[in-house]
């Protein structure tokens, strides 16, 4: 990781939904909601360093933000990155994890 980022600023926050437990499941695939400006490689290390386990590989996507309707006109979600960690071996319990 370069030299001001920090693992935790790179990892926001695990993806708790419906899909992503299927993920889980099927595919041993984890998902994450990460910084936008952060690549690949940062999240592998990131993921490596927090949780103690091996990345297999990662895949990325950008998430647009809706727009809204509001009392006053019209809004906008804010637009977000998620991975989703392949692992080599061993598995993330997300919900003890220190994040």
């Amino acid at each position: 990781m370069s030299l001001n980022k920090n693992a935790h600023d790179v990892i926001i926050r695990p993806i708790v939904s419906e899909k992503s437990y299927g993920l889980i499941d099927a595919n041993g695939q984890y998902t994450f909601e990460v910084a936008p400006n952060a690549n690949k490689t940062e999240i592998k290390l990131a993921i490596e360093e927090v949780f103690g386990v091996k990345v297999d590989k990662i895949n990325t996507l950008n998430r647009k933000g809706k727009t809204r309707r509001t009392r006053t006109g019209l809004g906008k979600r804010k637009d977000t990155k998620r991975a989703i960690v392949t692992l080599k071996s061993g598995s993330i319990d997300i919900f003890t994890a220190a994040l």
